[in-house]
């Protein structure tokens, strides 16, 4: 009977044990500055779960933490106080490219030695780099950056007495993430969803008709496929300039691209022993898109008087937008067709569908300097990323490769 007694309250501490490392949420969201127009929030716990059942499915990885070098301090044992919801932000007017996010620091000189051990370098007034990430502490948080122009912002929004409050119900709704654009009071969520070899981004269920999309685009084998409207052309060249989409007038964009690799030809110039000048010749191997591009306008003579007011066309009726040359531009009354002209491809049918489909290649991972092995690796196991619209429904597919292990322990 004592042990019945003793039971009971053990089963009931344990159950709200559970309960709050597990399924207790602090939903309130303070770290979203009040110019933030893009937030991507990821539930933690709910990715903490999502690990663990994996781990415990995998036999494989259970060993493999004794193999890891032990001088490397590990994520928890940083002095990172782990959240609830990771909170991701872009400021509204900033580049693409930058991206912010804040975390509480239980124990900011672990944190520091965290740091050291991963090779970050001071770049002074606490702020440190390591490659593209940067890092600033101060006092009892961390600033993670892509960049660091937006600290002193971030400060700022977090000493100020009138914050945006926002509440993680009014952005992720059971899934494991979200991706959300704010403009003023309203709010457009998309879900984060990680499954065993993909992830998915999307606000909408019905992707059949997309998903046929992807079964046609997988039969062919172009490194590149895009077809988009008006609507989303002009949604994606504001990510880049905010007055090209109005300006050009494209009412419509498609293009196939391949992949090459050629031998370049380095011409340099140097001295005998006679002090004649004498042409050296080295090579090197890179890589190269073919491709073929078609723009339709809604004003033909307004896009070309674009195009030659931003010296997109030279001389040899080549368009020096595309940084890869030779090509050639030549109109078509109301089309523009680019093509590299060292080796035509043609254009794939037009679908009259909004996709983009970026096939994974060997040649670009080995071309992409800028990443660390490690990125590279992550990289390499992308079998393809798609992008989908239909109507008002979003749907972005990143596919990794068939393997032993799901995503969430590959990377």
């Amino acid at each position: 009977m004592k042990k019945k007694k003793i039971i009971v309250p053990l089963t009931l501490l344990l159950a709200a044990a559970l309960y709050f490392v597990f399924f207790y949420k602090n939903k309130t969201l303070k770290f979203v500055p009040e110019n933030a127009d893009v937030v991507i929030l990821i539930d933690v716990k709910r990715l903490t779960g999502q690990y663990i059942s994996s781990f415990i499915a995998h036999p494989s990885k259970w060993t493999e933490s004794k193999k890891k070098d032990k001088k490397t301090i590990s994520l928890k044992d940083s002095g990172i106080k782990t959240p609830d919801f990771l909170q991701i932000f872009h400021f509204k007017g900033t580049r693409f490219s930058e991206w912010y996010s804040v975390v509480e620091l239980k124990d900011p000189q672990k944190f520091l030695t965290y740091l050291k051990n991963h090779q970050f370098i001071s770049k002074g007034k606490n702020v440190f780099q390591k490659d593209q990430i940067f890092v600033r502490i101060e006092d009892e948080n961390g600033f993670i950056g892509s960049s660091a122009s937006g600290f002193e912002n971030i400060s700022q929004q977090l000493h100020s007495s009138e914050k945006r409050t926002l509440n993680a119900d009014e952005l992720i709704n059971n899934a494991l993430g979200s991706v959300s654009f704010i403009s003023g009071k309203t709010i457009q969520n998309f879900s984060i969803e990680l499954k065993s070899d993909e992830i998915e981004i999307k606000n909408t269920s019905e992707t059949g008709s997309l998903a046929s999309i992807v079964e046609d685009l997988q039969k062919k084998n172009h490194f590149l496929e895009i077809e988009l409207d008006g609507r989303n052309v002009k949604n994606y060249a504001r990510l880049f300039d905010k007055t090209i989409a109005d300006s050009a007038q494209i009412s419509y964009f498609k293009a196939t691209a391949d992949l090459e690799q050629v031998n370049d030809t380095i011409i340099s110039y140097g001295y005998d022993d006679n002090f004649n000048e004498i042409e050296k010749k080295t090579f090197q191997k890179i890589i190269q898109p073919n491709y073929v591009i078609n723009l339709q306008s809604s004003s033909p003579e307004r896009t070309w008087a674009y195009f030659q007011h931003q010296k997109w066309l030279n001389a040899q009726d080549q368009f020096t937008a595309i940084p890869f040359q030779p090509n050639q531009i030549e109109r078509r009354e109301g089309n523009f067709i680019i093509k590299s002209t060292r080796k035509p491809i043609v254009l794939s049918p037009k679908l009259k569908e909004n996709y983009i489909f970026v096939r994974n290649s060997p040649m670009l991972i080995s071309s992409l300097s800028i990443f660390s092995p490690a990125e590279k690796k992550i990289l390499s196991d992308i079998d393809y990323i798609f992008y989908g619209n239909k109507a008002n429904g979003y749907w972005l597919k990143i596919k990794a490769k068939k393997a032993e292990l799901p995503l969430i322990l590959r990377w």
